[in-house]
């Protein structure tokens, strides 16, 4: 019933109940104000007032004022909306408050490292809190009982399966954007790369300072291990290489660990491009030999730089998978179209929250990295559409190889085989950085 409608049944009824529906939905429409509005203060906040280190105002434009033109919108027109739709707004809104209040505000709370605009992002979660709870009263509130009930339940259960869809394909994947794009582990791990390392950071052509370690090359070879983890998950990785001699670069990606920037889905192939050009000037390294092994996104973001530069001369991808919805449609069969929606709203939301447009297509990238050699490994577990590595391997000109490792999960396989996976991987980057071309 919308809210005319509830003015017309309040005159009919009498003075007192025009009274207390009016004080309903005063107070509705007061803690949905004061709910948009907390969370509308953060994202200001986050992105023009506070933004991260190494970044301005001005890098977040679409990032900053697309979600926040939306929130004022939804404040204008709560009041003029049916309650079904004024409480499906609430929880909408309320859900986006707390992810975006949890995913900074929150987790450095309970990592003990509050700062900035942690403060406001725990208000905003707070409020989306506040938000859900509003929406649920007003379901509660204006629900019809004057139905059979049988009428009531099959409505009912319409309007549930048509929530889940829309949950599903549209609502879930705008709130693992803005996670993707704003979450990142501030905590640097302990080294545990059984060799000596060093300490060292380097700049991307954007202007922002990446923290990482180094070890030494004693072949005059050297590879850049990327994990999404950043130094977290790539350690045991540096550590097989650097037993074989290689110099190893590991880092901590634009808005993680200790570096600087923002948080990214997309993007990241500016950090490795720029770990490449700091291995280019050491003078313990050859430039002609420099490879590189990336995990999950690290194995993507691997694949797209070496599409679009030589400075990787050996490559080894494990786990690569769908990016967007460009990747997605790769897949066989009709039922991609099912996840299509879901895939297409995640590539939208992304490039609004990150400020960057959806990356090239995979499979196009990996024809270009020949005739430098190519690695493709994938669990038979497959995670995030990893098994689409057989297509990449299809489209890749020679020298390539793919090994689908049955029994690993997503990135498992030196731990499924580490004898097998450090025996077949070294021998890659032997082959590939050692020997003459």
């Amino acid at each position: 019933m919308t809210a005319v409608g509830d003015r017309a049944l309040a005159e009919t009824a009498g003075a007192p109940l025009t009274a207390r529906l009016g004080a309903a939905l005063l107070r509705e429409h007061g803690l949905f104000l004061s709910g948009t509005g907390a969370i509308t203060l953060h994202l200001v906040d986050d992105s023009f007032l506070q933004p991260e280190a190494g970044t301005a105002a001005g890098d977040h434009l679409v990032s900053g004022l697309v979600p926040t033109f939306a929130l004022l919108g939804a404040a204008w027109a709560y009041p003029r909306l049916r309650p079904g739709l004024r409480a499906t707004v609430a929880v909408l809104l309320g859900a986006f408050g707390v992810v975006g209040g949890a995913s900074e505000g929150g987790y450095h709370a309970v990592t003990g490292g509050l700062s900035g605009d942690d403060y406001t992002g725990l208000l905003a979660l707070l409020a989306g809190l506040l938000l859900v709870v509003v929406g649920a009263a007003t379901l509660w509130r204006t629900r019809r009982l004057a139905e059979s009930r049988r009428r009531r339940y099959i409505r009912r259960s319409l309007v549930a399966v048509a929530a889940g869809v829309v949950a599903f394909e549209i609502v879930f994947p705008i709130l693992i954007a803005y996670g993707y794009t704003h979450f990142g582990r501030s905590f640097v791990p302990h080294a545990h790369l059984g060799v000596s390392y060093q300490d060292v950071t380097f700049e991307t052509v954007d202007g922002l300072k990446l923290a990482a370690w180094y070890v030494p090359s004693r072949n005059r070879a050297a590879v850049v291990v990327f994990a999404a983890g950043g130094r977290s998950g790539a350690q045991a990785h540096a550590r097989m290489l650097a037993r074989h001699g290689y110099g190893v670069l590991i880092f901590d990606p634009r808005g993680t660990g200790q570096s600087e920037g923002d948080p990214y889905r997309w993007g990241g192939e500016r950090d490795v491009k720029a770990a490449l050009a700091y291995l280019r000037r050491r003078p313990d390294v050859d430039a002609e030999r420099i490879g590189g092994l990336g995990l999950s996104l690290g194995g993507e973001l691997m694949l797209q730089t070496a599409g679009e530069t030589d400075a990787l001369k050996a490559v080894v991808s494990e786990g690569a998978g769908i990016r967007s919805i460009r990747e997605q449609m790769l897949k066989p069969g009709a039922r991609k179209w099912l996840s299509a929606p879901f895939w297409a709203t995640s590539a939208a939301a992304i490039a609004v929250f990150s400020n960057h447009a959806p990356p090239p297509n995979l499979k196009g990238l990996v024809a270009r990295i020949s005739p430098r050699p190519l690695f493709l490994i994938y669990s038979g577990h497959p995670l995030g559409g990893e098994e689409l590595n057989a297509t990449f391997y299809v489209a890749a000109r020679e020298p390539k190889t793919l090994w689908k490792i049955a029994d690993a999960g997503h990135t498992g396989g030196l731990e499924a085989h580490p004898e097998q996976y450090e025996r077949r991987v070294v021998a890659f980057f032997d082959r590939g950085l050692l020997e003459p071309s």
